[in-house]
């Protein structure tokens, strides 16, 4: 079990943070688990399910990949944590079927307690022979009176209306619908001339369902993968997934209408086709007084930092906020803050162009073509690091990864003011003004404010937030295995102020 390793992964954590202190890479060492960000020994977590338990315990219920599926494949498995902080692995759940039955693969759905206290998992058979011409997905239906042993209920299974695709139609998420006094289930499914619509269904009996039509169809997408539906506030929300991206719609009631804010993604977007996969298929848990949206980052495509990132990886959670204006951001969920409770001390340096150091601020000043950059130490293998940060209208700001030797091998996770954009693609802080990002979000800077930054790393996986409105989350591997940590600025003044670093307890 995955809390097992916390001690040993604390003891590497000892090892980095005196590297940190001191600048020396030659002892640097990384944790070779991960408590933030979890996934299978040798497989992969996809489509997450999360279920709060009546004692508010965190299950995350998912699509277990490999790189070597068989003629079955996804079976459903589970973490369990109370805490976002170390994850517990509770294994298979549920099996997938015979090829002779709907489910030889699963696909996603949803766990729900009903009112008389039976467990419920709702989820996506998918044949590729097609069910003898009823179509290759249909939703399937288990219970379960301890959430341990699942118990399917083929008699349940049902296929897509009339008028809707035969082979798109999967990803049922159920739930109890207060103000209908009836269950409402809500399908990703594929309308002939509306295209990709998120369906509702309604139920007195979690058993025999009444299709309503369309509870979304914005037109835009080909399918609304994973769809979700929950309240903040005095609004209502909707995610949903799709070009490797988790969305989101806005309503002023459960019944709409919906309509997408101008932006409407919270994490990163890839710009490789079908390799792209930053945050997907995120669905929310209201656990707490806080809301989290629980997904995941893709397993890196390339042997390389590339930005480009395969489907299925490791868990990925974000803390919702919700903005005046209902508008939606994220930042790192409340409870890394009583992980990371130990100050780890650094030495920043300047190591290229125009750099004024002072205590934990650091300014950097670079002419057109020019590059400044100040190296702060050895990356702790799992660390936060926090700070301020303003820069030029056009400017091109960020932090750099690399081996402390000189600027040239430093790859850049930037604040791009210049493109308003969030990115990171493993490019050399020399050749990011010549390539277009791989792995990026959208980001507003044309109101030149100070922004709060945010920096969780765990092994090769690094998540910026900024301003509790974005997140972009990568897989840096040159950030690893003793790599330095700086700041740099590219042909732009920018400023590092209040920088503070922590890592979790020895």
């Amino acid at each position: 079990m995955m809390r097992a390793k916390l001690a040993a992964a604390s003891a590497a954590l000892a090892l980095s943070l005196s590297v940190l202190a001191s600048g020396d890479t030659a002892e640097a060492s990384t944790a070779a688990d991960y408590q933030l960000y979890p996934a299978q020994e040798n497989a992969y977590v996809g489509d997450t399910m999360p279920f709060v338990t009546e004692d508010g315990t965190l299950e995350l219920y998912y699509l277990y990949d490999t790189d070597h599926n068989g003629q079955g494949y996804h079976p459903i498995y589970r973490f369990t944590t109370d805490d976002l902080v170390g994850y517990e692995d509770d294994g298979m759940m549920l099996s997938y079927g015979l090829m002779s039955e709907p489910d030889p693969a699963l696909g996603t759905g949803s766990v729900m307690r009903d009112r008389e206290g039976l467990y419920h998992l709702f989820y996506t058979g998918h044949n590729d022979t097609g069910n003898g011409g009823q179509g290759k997905e249909c939703v399937m239906h288990a219970t379960s009176k301890d959430r341990k042993n699942w118990e399917k209920h083929p008699e349940d299974t049902f296929f897509s209306p009339e008028g809707y695709s035969r082979d798109d139609f999967r990803d049922p998420e159920v739930f109890w619908a207060e103000e209908d006094q009836c269950y409402w289930m809500l399908i990703a499914a594929r309308n002939g001339s509306l295209g990709g619509v998120i369906a509702r269904y309604t139920s007195a009996d979690l058993k025999n369902w009444t299709f309503e039509g369309p509870l979304y169809a914005p037109q835009a997408q080909y399918m609304l993968e994973c769809p979700d539906l929950f309240r903040m506030g005095d609004t209502w929300y909707l995610t949903y997934s799709w070009d490797c991206v988790t969305y989101y719609a806005m309503g002023p009631t459960m019944n709409g209408p919906f309509t997408a804010p101008e932006d409407n993604i919270l994490d990163g977007q890839g710009q490789m086709e079908g390799n792209g996969f930053v945050f997907y298929a995120a669905k929310t848990a209201e656990w707490g007084d806080s809301t989290y949206l629980c997904g995941w980052l893709g397993r890196a495509a390339l042997s390389a930092d590339s930005g480009i990132y395969q489907w299925a990886g490791n868990v990925l959670n974000h803390q919702l906020v919700r903005h005046e204006d209902g508008t939606l951001g994220v930042e790192a969920p409340e409870t890394f803050g009583d992980y990371f409770t130990q100050d780890a001390a650094f030495q920043a340096a300047g190591l290229e162009g125009k750099t004024e150091i002072d205590g934990n601020s650091i300014a950097l000043s670079a002419g057109e073509d020019e590059i400044a950059l100040a190296d702060i130490g050895a990356r702790p293998g799992t660390m936060i690091l926090e700070c301020d940060v303003t820069l030029d209208p056009d400017g091109c700001t960020g932090f750099a990864f690399g081996d402390g030797e000189t600027g040239a091998e430093y790859t850049a996770l930037c604040l791009d003011a210049r493109r308003n954009m969030l990115h990171y693609e493993g490019y050399f802080i020399q050749e990011i003004s010549e390539y277009e990002p791989m792995a990026l979000t959208r980001f507003d800077f044309s109101d030149g404010k100070v922004h709060h930054v945010t920096l969780v790393c765990e092994n090769e996986i690094v998540v910026m937030y900024v301003d509790s409105e974005k997140a972009l989350s990568s897989r840096i591997l040159s950030s690893t295995g003793g790599a330095h940590i700086g700041v740099f600025a590219d042909g732009c003044g920018a400023a590092f102020s209040n920088i503070t670093v922590r890592v979790p307890e020895e």
